[in-house]
């Protein structure tokens, strides 16, 4: 795999470049304390996919984790791969059925980066306008989680969420909407923590300018380009000409570009895209229990330059 990491994702190059990643890990909870699972175990994800899902995580300086759940004992025998020189921040358990007993969780690597102070999640005023809705009932069905990195002179916060599913696509566009306006009234404030805003993370986004990616991006938020041609989960025909219109957008990484009185990031955009595992990582029979292995999602990545 480390091959395939390589020819893919930019070197960490110190003092130069900051590398951010997101990753829907399904079910990332229990796992069968075996180097390989047969078939009939349950869970099937043992300890080589541990190893291939901690390779894959160590090529970031930091990444969102959505998915995380209740026991973590998956997650917590990746960080064990990892080693003393990761950490992590993770949230507690969302109950209640929109909740799916979800953590969200940060990774990070503490030679490169360390945190900056915050940690918090968002939560909506009692008497915020504007962003009621079915799906949000007041507040966002899995608190989105926020906190600050420094890296050099740069501090920057990521703020990473998992939005509901709901009955029907519209059923998200409040909480899409919720996200891009509490993010945009965030940046145009003086908070020492509102600067080099970037969210990241599923948001359940079904095409490129449908409702879901305008109320995504209505207060400004945009994608990398290279990350409006790939695909996002491993049920998609992994072809980079494939129709962007027919693809699937449910992870996203996303800042402010400067306009509408939000600040641009002070950090440059330099490159992003995805890493396609299924060739290269388990001895999954099916599809389907590859996505229960590693993850039906691949893992998005951003590179930013550090002003030097």
């Amino acid at each position: 795999m480390s091959t395939a990491l390589d020819a893919v994702i930019p070197a960490k190059e110190t003092g130069r470049n900051l590398l951010i990643g997101t990753w829907n890990i399904r079910g990332f909870d229990s796992m069968t304390p075996k180097w390989r699972s047969r078939s009939g175990d349950s869970p099937i994800r043992d300890l080589g996919d541990i190893l291939s899902i901690a390779e894959i995580v160590s090529r970031f300086d930091v990444v969102a984790i959505q998915e995380v759940r209740q026991s973590a004992e998956a997650f917590l025998a990746m960080m064990e791969v990892l080693g003393e020189r990761w950490a992590f921040l993770v949230t507690d358990v969302t109950r209640g059925k929109e909740g799916n007993s979800e953590r969200l969780a940060f990774v990070f690597d503490q030679e490169r980066v360390s945190p900056a102070g915050l940690a918090c999640e968002l939560v909506v005023a009692a008497d915020q306008a504007g962003i009621q809705g079915s799906v949000l009932r007041k507040q966002f069905a899995r608190t989105p989680y926020a906190v600050s990195f420094a890296v050099g002179q740069e501090a920057f916060t990521l703020v990473t969420l998992h939005v509901t599913w709901g009955k029907r696509a519209k059923d998200r566009i409040p909480e899409l909407t919720g996200i891009a306006e509490w993010l945009a009234r965030w940046a145009k404030g003086k908070d020492p923590w509102g600067t080099n805003l970037i969210a990241l993370g599923d948001f359940n986004i079904d095409r490129k300018d449908d409702p879901l990616y305008q109320a995504f991006t209505s207060t400004g938020l945009r994608p990398p380009d290279p990350l409006n041609h790939v695909p996002r989960t491993i049920f998609e025909d992994p072809d980079p000409t494939a129709d962007p219109n027919h693809r699937h957008f449910y992870d996203q990484i996303a800042w402010f570009a400067g306009a509408g009185g939000v600040p641009a990031l002070t950090l440059e955009y330099s490159n992003a895209g995805m890493f396609y595992f299924p060739d290269v990582s388990s001895p999954a029979t099916t599809t389907s229990q590859l996505s229960w292995r590693i993850s039906d999602h691949f893992p998005l990545w951003v590179e930013l330059k550090i002003p030097s």
